[in-house]
Parts: structure tokens; sequence; C-alpha cells
């Protein structure tokens, strides 16, 4: 299927409720990089706070390539920036520091196989576990980022020790596409009405200052999110493909 037929599709999947999302567990979302938790998942986390459920974050890499040209922030300077608006973004949401994980891979070169993937699936699993296997959420396989794509595969190394963990895709750079891009099957999945914590997924968003401001003035070059790609994260609703076992 074409990737704006994808896209379409998307938008009319069935919006279902948390409980039917989570079922009888809790939630790990993966998130590639700071920042894609709140901007793909915001909604969800703050959702499955405000509810009780049990909520972990595992960050795959360490957000050093967003700003490679930085004098005043160089990598490790950046790295811990960059953990600390992930804390403040969650907070936001409602989720407390000591459920995130920082794996501290590579940015741009996070592995989808080998000892440190494998790793990486194993700290998955037991976040899964200590959620009472719920549900996993991650990037988007299609995602045009090659971290994106990692972190698909890495869950995928960890789908054996999740047992009946349900796996959803959540896409954040897939919007991007070109549309006679060909992405697979059409979507199967559900939408979550996110509106009643739109304005705290903002706030965990705006808590990425590195990504979303001029605060890192000394890179010409560096990321910085437009706010179009924001707001067109921050509609009423967040979609979420089920990933087959």
């Amino acid at each position: 299927m074409r990737a704006d037929a994808f896209f379409a599709a998307l938008e009319q999947m069935p919006v279902a409720t948390l409980d039917t999302m989570l079922g009888a567990g809790g939630l790990v979302v993966v998130a590639p990089h700071p920042d894609d938790e709140s901007l793909g998942c915001g909604g969800l986390i703050a959702s499955a706070c405000a509810a009780g459920r049990g909520v972990r974050l595992v960050v795959l890499s360490d957000g050093c390539g967003s700003h490679t040209h930085s004098r005043t922030y160089p990598p490790e300077r950046l790295r811990d920036l960059r953990e600390t608006e992930t804390l403040n973004a969650v907070a936001e949401l409602g989720l407390a520091a000591e459920h995130v994980r920082f794996l501290r891979l590579p940015d741009a070169a996070v592995p989808s196989t080998g000892p440190e993937a494998e790793a990486a699936a194993l700290v998955i699993a037991d976040a899964a576990c200590a959620c009472v296997y719920g549900t996993v959420c991650v990037t988007w396989g299609h995602d045009p980022h090659c971290d994106h794509q990692a972190a698909a595969a890495i869950v995928a190394l960890a789908r054996p020790r999740l047992g009946t963990t349900r796996v959803f895709a959540y896409p954040v750079w897939g919007w991007t596409l070109p549309p006679e891009t060909e992405v697979g099957p059409a979507p199967e999945g559900v939408r979550l009405d996110v509106t009643d914590n739109s304005a705290a997924k903002r706030r965990a968003i705006a808590a990425h200052a590195s990504q979303t401001t001029a605060l890192i003035a000394d890179d010409p070059e560096g990321f910085r999110l437009e706010a179009a790609m924001i707001d067109r994260l921050c509609g009423p609703h967040e979609a979420f493909i089920e990933v087959p076992a």
C-alpha cells in the first residue's frame, strides 16, 4: 500500500479505550531518541499513568546526534541535557523518573542486531515483566529514520520473551514519507482519544527545549522540530498499528 493511502486508512482505524489497548497490564514505551516518547505516545503515557497502570519508558539512543557541531554542548553535556529534558517531559505526563531507562546507544547508529541489540531487548522484556506484560509500543518500522527502524527490530528480538504481550507501532516521521512510498499492507490497530491529555502532551514536547527552540544557538545545522510537525502529532488521537506476533 502507498504511504498516502496507508495514512488515510490510519485515520479511520477504530477508537479504542485504554483498557482495550492495555488489557489488565501496563505499558512499556520504547523510544529511539529522547522526545519520541512525547511526540508519539505522550497522550497514551498520560492516560496510563492517570489510570494507575504500570508504565515504563526505555530510551535507546543517547540523543547526541541532534547538534553535532555545538561547542557549548559537546556530546556528554548534550546527552545529559537530553536525559534531563526527558525526565522533565515525562513528569508532565505523570511518569516518575525511576521508571525511565536510558540505554545510551549511539544516536544515528542504534544497532538492530548483535550483542547490544540483544541486551536492549532484554531490558525491554524486563520492563514488560514489571508491567505485567500489558502492551509494548515502539516506533513504526517504516519510519524514515534508521534508529526508529532499529527500535522496531529490537522489540522484534524481545518478542519471544514477551509471551502474549501485544505490540503496537507508533509513527513519528512516517507522516513525512513521499506519498508513493510502498509501506506494506493496510494498517490494523487502534486510535486513542487523547483530548483530555493534549495540554500535558504539548508541555511534555516543549520540555525537550533543545529540540524545539534555539536553546543550542551555536550549531546552525542542529536539529529543530518544526511547529507544523508538532501540530501534526498533537491531534485529538494517537494512532497505534498492531504488530503481529
